[in-house]
This record gives C-alpha cells, structure tokens and sequence, in this order.
C-alpha cells in the first residue's frame, strides 16, 4: 500500500461557486501549483499496477478536466504511470532499492507532471522505503585463524563482517558466536564502525587440540530477521611473534575514470621482523562489496593492485579496499586504501524538451513560456556545470530555472507578417576541457502582447563572510530592476532555493523584501560549512507578475578558532580523567646514536590554510641535551649518543603550535625508557607501593651507618697499632717499607661491579712487625712491589709475602724494613 504525503490539497468540489470568482480561484491555484511539490512513499519490490497515489487529485484536477488538460509525466525512465481517466499514479515497473540507489540512506525518484492549458508543471518525488528481502552475507564462506599456543589469554582477533544490502534498521546487524570455552565474541568500535572479534579465553595447547570448529551468524534487525552464517577454524599454531607492518595504516590514491584495465593502482609495502616462512608475506582483500572486488585485482605475493575494470565517476567516486598482509605464521596486518576517482568529462549534456507551445498568437507578451527544457549533465563539478543559449535569429530567450530546468521565453513582439516561422537552436555546453555540447532545434509557429520581468544586475554573485559572525550581520546586497514603472517596476525579493538550509532546519540566510538585502541568520561556522548557494527570485508588482531568479554563492571565510589536536601520543585515560594511569612510552636502546628515532608526534588542525600549518616544539624534558624535535615533521630523535649516565625514564613534553593569529596550542606528553629491550624496561615501568620504598630507604640508611661504624673501629684499631710498633721500635721503621718514590704508581683499583653513586678510593698501609735496627748500608735489595689486599685477606692475616707472588696490583717502589718480616697492606 502506497502512503502519500502531499503539500497542498486541490479545492474540493460541489459547491456552486460564481463563474468569475471560480475562474480566479483556478488561475490562482495554477499559478502556485508550479513552485510545490508532491511527494509520496512507497514500499520497494511493488509489482506492476500498484497505485502510488491519486496524482490528478493531489495537483487539484477533477476528473471533467483530464482530457482537456493532458495530464502525464516527463521522466526518462518510465518507472511510473498515470491512467488518463482517472489520473491516479501507478507502478510501472517493478522497483528495488538496493538496484536504484545502492547504500544511500534515502531513494527516491523524482519527475515533472505536465499539464496543459495553460501550461504547468508540478515535481513529483516518489520516495522508495526499503523492505527487508536481503539476508546478512559473509564475503568467505568460511574463514581461517591462525592462533599461536603462546597467545595469551584476552587477545583479541578481528573477524570479516557481514554485508546486507538493505538500509535502515533492516541493515542492523548483530553477532553470535557458538558457545565454546575458549573462545567469545566481542565488537570493537573502530572509525569504520563496530567490528566482531573473538576474543581468547584460555590460553591453548596445540598438543591437546591442534584446532576448533566454530559458527558465526549475523543476525539483522529486520521483521522478519533475516541471518547469514559463516564457519571459522581456528588452527593453533606455534610461535610466531611479529606480525607483519605495513608501510602506512592508510594509503590515499587518485585515479581517474577513464584509466584503462590494468592500470598500476597502488605497490603494496608491510615488513615482518621474523625470519624463514613467517617472515614471508602474503597480500590479499578484506571485506568488501562484490563490487568493489570487480573493480580491482591484487598479487597476493608481490602486493600490486592493479585496475581490473573501468571506473566511472557517475556511478561511484570513491573506493575503500581493506588490505590484509598475512605471514608464513598465520599472524594478519590490516589496512585501507581509499581510491578516489577523478571525474573526466566524458558525458556531454542532455537537452529534453519537456513541452513545446505551438503555435503562438503574435499579441503574446514578451516573456511567454514557448518551451520548457530539462538539462542534465552526469558528470560533476566543471565538467558538469552547464550554461544554455540559443542559436538563431528570433526574438526568443533562455531562462535558467531550478532543478536544471530552462524556459524559452519571448523577448520581443512577435509579427507573423513578417516571419510566421522561427527556428532556434539551444545550445548546451558544459565547462569541461575541452568542453561537449550538444544541441536541440524548436520551430515555432506564429499564429498571433509586451511585458517585461526584473532583471538582476549580476547574473550570479558571490559573498564572503567571515566565521563566527553575529546573527543578523549583512552579507550582501542584490538588486533587480525592472523596465516597467509604477507596481510593475516595484521588485520584492525573497529566497527560491539553494543549498543554504535542509528540510525541517531554519536558512542560513534571509532576504529583506524591498531592500534585497541578504542577512545572516546564524552564526556561520567555516569548519562545518565552508560555501553555499543560495537562489533569489525577483517579482515585479504586475499582474500577472513577472521574476526572475539570481543565485548567490557565499564563502565562508577561516578564523583560527580550532586548537591542534594531539592524535600521538595519545593522553593516558587515567590522566584524562584525573588519576594516575600507565601512559604510552617508547624504548630506545642505551646504544641509540645522534638522530635515532624515538617517535612522531601527530596532531591535526581542523582549521584551514595557515591556521592549520603546525609546528612542534620541545619544551620540557628530563635531559634536554638528550633530545630534539623537527620543527614541521615532529619527530622526536636523539640529539646525540644516549650515554650510561642518563636515567633510565625520560619524560618529554612537546608544544604543537598553528600559524594562526593569535596561535593557538596543545600539548603531548612522551615517556621514553632507555633499555636494550622491553624486558629491560619492564623493571623501570613497575612502581613499588610508597610502604615499600620507605622501608628500603631505611634499611639502606641503617646499612651506611654500620658500615661506618665498623670503618671507624677498624682504621682506629690499626693506628694504635701502628703507634705502639713505632714506640717499641725507635725510628720509624714505618718508612723503611718505601721506596725511593713517595707515590704510587698503580692506577685507580676501581672495583669491578662500580657503578654511579659509588666512590672508588684505594688505601694502601704498610705496617711492619717490631725488629732489630738496622744499619742503613746494610739494608738488602727491594723486593717485589708489596701486593694490594682487600679488607677479607687483611682480616684473614694473609701476609704481603704470601701474596706477592701472585698478585698483579703492585705499589712500585715499596720495600719492608726485614725481608723476613711479613708485611700487611691495607687496601
């Protein structure tokens, strides 16, 4: 059953009305019937015959006047049709949505209803409501995953989605997974959309169970719900641990349309970091429209996507190919490939005339509707912006209407004794390179007045403004005049249409009725609307009056009110939210040269031109020689060698800055951990609890204090020993045991296990044991350098003889008072 919708009901009869007032009554209402619309729904897949809606009704013809007034339909194709009887509007055809309009939230079909005597045209615009009749379907009948027996638990692995072809709720689709312990069904919320995963419950064992058996249905919101199914095996595999990277996560290309089949589109790049059969790639298409498949061809061994069909910008301008590169392992990277296809301008316009007036008396007044024309022309942009002219010598004229409709109207007095025929020929041309025309002949017959419409000073305008004006604020002033004087020179302006406002929103615009002044009605935002159009119809006082009809294009000029935004590195979730949280690092080797790379900083400006140019800055870090940033690129690298002295945690703050004036800022936060691994970054990343770290502090403060304490005792005990030797001895035998040089000559003994914080100082004592004094001239030859004990051998009574004959720090020049005599050194 068809529901309708219409803007204006037809007067309704049985009432005895005078001649005169209903003469009046039917020219006013044919007259507004030119500028409304009716509109009706339908459901898809009616079949032939099924009424849409009482057309001749709705426009306000009774039946009586059917015959005389010719109703019927200007479409190109007949997908309707209206009886002559009775003037309903009937199925012509059998209708699907998802043939006719694809993907799009809304179809319709729109057309002009034609009637005669006088001349009017009405749009119609049949709206096309979808039914549920498509089933969710899976690209893959069945799908294969490869998990290794290491993966641990919670990982998660991205599965194909479903496709259905209908719209609305009827394309809702909902994911079931068949119970298994294992496993279970999530969706991930992605800028694509939400996304099923499965996602591993327990860790698995390849040897108790090589592979599982599972069934996922997508499920839609129609009524009835339709489903579809697809089966996925899980192959557990053994390890594999670096997934393929591809080159970028998204890649951009342009292509345009009239390429030819086997063009080169793009050479796929992804890396694996393994070696051997996991490390060989794979390249192959995600999920997407069958389509989009035809249209494009990739190598899975060499990643190459080539075109394999032709494109054609008028039918789909834009192309989004998901790309999996998969290695030996089993383990799958993904990204995009947004192709955009440039429009050539291979359509030339089409001219159809959708009603011809002849003959016409020769008293018609300038400006009679002879014919009217319908435009179109498939490409976009430029190349499909059309301009229309006349060719021939004829007091005849083009008008521009709405919709790419034109009117061939009188621009003269017509004589028939002087030419009872005209021949005129519209001319169409677009504004391609090089442009296409095409052109149509009218002959008007003249059987048989003067009057002339407001005509703009500017065929076209154009208005900048700039964001964030006041509400109210003048945006430009338009102006019409018109030949005739008194009410027929009086113009009033007022709004006929454009892309300034939506159905069911307030304009962006308003005209003022006298002036032609056009004003602001809200505050513009460039972000959101950088350029609209808007048309402005000028009407003389006359009767019957006369317009005419100008557009004007307003630019939206940028301000710089959008701060940068920080895309990497992202702001921990517990830092937005006010807590502490384990924040995004980077590790860099302690064996990092000048200029490694550390990182990129990515931010993004929604503004526009020099308001969106960003520059990056470092303003703060834990060891500011340590790093710098590219000015235009920012990445983060090495200003020279990381050194062993440098902490291990380093905490970098960048300022991203726009050219804007004034500049506006943000800021992104960089933890970097200097390790050879993550394993050696672990230990720095792990906080111990506050309870902890004081009761180390202590113990670490009672551990110093004993082991001065016990330094104090022991250099105190040796000097009283020493004192008391040298009493018991007389001379200072101290000295015997040097050498004729007073210094050492052994380098610094810095202990093996030295680290920052601990002080490297040798003490070397010689203590000798009483003896005899001894003449000078008879002391004996030195013997070997006096070897350097630790503090356990001095403790354990080890003799400086003991040890001299296999120790390798030696104090050159050092000799005992008594060969015969042990000796001990304290280092």
């Amino acid at each position: 059953m068809a529901v309708r919708r219409r803007q204006r009901l037809g007067p309704g009869g049985g009432r005895a009305l005078p001649a005169a007032l209903l003469l009046l009554l039917l020219l006013c209402v044919w007259c507004r019937a030119a500028a409304e619309r009716v509109r009706y729904a339908i459901a898809e897949e009616l079949g032939r015959g099924s009424l849409v809606g009482p057309l001749a009704r709705d426009l306000g013809l009774s039946a009586d006047e059917l015959p005389a007034r010719k109703l019927r339909l200007s479409e190109e194709k007949q997908y309707f049709t209206v009886n002559e009887e009775n003037g309903n509007l009937y199925v012509n055809e059998r209708l699907d949505r998802e043939e006719m309009c694809g993907e799009s939230a809304t179809c319709s079909v729109s057309f002009e209803a034609l009637v005669h005597n006088p001349l009017n045209i009405f749009h119609v615009e049949v709206a096309i409501e979808d039914v549920n009749d498509n089933s969710p379907s899976f690209r893959k009948a069945s799908l294969d995953l490869e998990i290794g027996e290491w993966i641990p638990p919670g990982t998660g692995f991205p599965l194909d989605v479903a496709h259905d072809a209908d719209v609305g709720s009827n394309s809702l689709l909902t994911y079931q997974l068949t119970s298994n312990p294992s496993f279970s069904l999530a969706m991930k919320e992605s800028p694509d959309g939400s996304k099923p995963e499965i996602i591993l419950e327990r860790a698995l064992d390849r040897e108790k169970q090589s592979s599982f058996e599972l069934v996922l249905t997508a499920v839609d919101a129609g009524d009835p719900m339709r489903s579809g199914s697809v089966q996925i095996r899980v192959n557990v595999t053994d390890a594999n641990d670096n997934r393929p990277i591809f080159a970028q996560n998204r890649y951009h290309v342009r292509l345009r349309e009239d390429a030819p089949p086997g063009s080169a589109v793009l050479d796929l790049s992804a890396s694996d970091a393994d070696a051997g059969t996991n490390a060989r790639i794979t390249y192959s298409f995600g999920e997407m429209p069958k389509t989009t498949l035809q249209k494009f061809m990739l190598d899975a061994e060499s990643g190459a996507i080539t075109l394999q069909e032709t494109l054609d910008f008028e039918e789909m301008n834009a192309y989004n190919l998901a790309v999996e590169a998969k290695d030996g392992g089993g383990l799958v990277a993904h990204s995009k490939v947004e192709v955009e296809v440039l429009d050539v301008n291979d359509n030339p316009p089409e001219i159809t005339i959708l009603s011809l007036s002849s003959p016409v008396p020769e008293d018609a007044p300038e400006g009679t509707v002879i014919a009217l024309l319908k435009v179109r022309d498939r490409d976009s942009g430029e190349n499909g912006q059309v301009s229309c002219e006349l060719s021939g010598e004829a007091p005849l004229s083009i008008v521009a209407s709405s919709g790419g409709s034109y009117k061939v109207v009188t621009s003269g007095a017509l004589d028939r004794e002087q030419a009872s025929e005209h021949r005129v020929t519209v001319v169409a041309r677009d504004r391609g390179r090089p442009a296409l025309r095409s052109s149509r002949e009218l002959v008007l017959e003249v059987s048989d007045v003067n009057d002339n419409a407001p005509v703009f000073e500017e065929a076209a305008y154009s208005a900048y403004v700039a964001e964030n004006n006041a509400a109210g604020a003048l945006v430009l002033r338009v102006q019409a005049r018109d030949a005739d004087a008194g009410a027929n020179g009086r113009v009033s302006y007022w709004l006929a249409g454009g892309s300034a406002g939506a159905a069911g929103a307030a304009p962006l615009v308003s005209v003022e009725a006298r002036s032609g002044a056009l004003y602001a009605q809200r505050s513009l935002d460039y972000e959101q609307c950088r350029e609209f159009t808007v048309a402005v119809r000028a009407q003389d006082g006359g009767s019957p009056a006369r317009s005419s009809t100008a557009t004007v294009r307003v630019f939206v000029l940028d301000r710089n009110d959008n701060a940068p935004r920080v895309l990497w590195p992202a702001p921990a979730a517990g830092e937005a939210a006010g807590g502490a949280a384990a924040a995004p690092f980077e590790v860099v080797p302690r064996s990092a040269e000048a200029g490694y790379l550390v990182a990129k900083v990515v931010a993004v400006d929604a503004d526009a031109g020099r308001n969106a140019w960003l520059s990056y800055e470092l303003v703060q870090a834990s060891e500011p020689a340590l790093f710098r940033v590219g000015l235009h690129s920012g990445e983060v690298r090495t200003a020279r060698a990381v050194g062993e002295r440098d902490a291990a945690k380093q905490r970098l703050v960048a300022v991203v800055k726009d050219h804007g004036r004034p500049a506006l800022s943000a800021t992104a936060t960089l933890h970097v951990v200097l390790a050879e691994s993550l394993q050696e970054a672990l230990p720095e990343l792990s906080e111990r609890p506050a309870g902890a770290e004081a009761a180390a502090a202590e113990l670490q403060f009672y551990l110093v204090l004993a082991l001065a304490l016990l330094s104090a005792l022991l250099v105190l005990s040796v000097a009283l020993a020493v004192l008391a030797r040298l009493r018991r001895a007389g001379p200072p035998a101290v000295l015997r045991c040097l050498g004729a040089q007073r210094f050492s000559l052994a380098g610094a003994a810095f202990p093996a296990d030295f680290c920052e914080g601990t002080l490297p100082y040798s003490y070397n004592l010689c203590v000798p044991p009483p003896a005899r004094a001894v003449p000078e001239a008879a002391w004996p030859s030195p013997p070997p350098p006096v070897p350097i004990l630790s503090a356990e051998e001095l403790l354990g009574g080890d003799s400086c003889e003991k040890q001299s004959s296999n120790s390798s720090d030696l104090v050159a020049g050092e000799a005992p008072a008594n060969p015969d005599a042990p000796q001990v050194c304290i280092v």
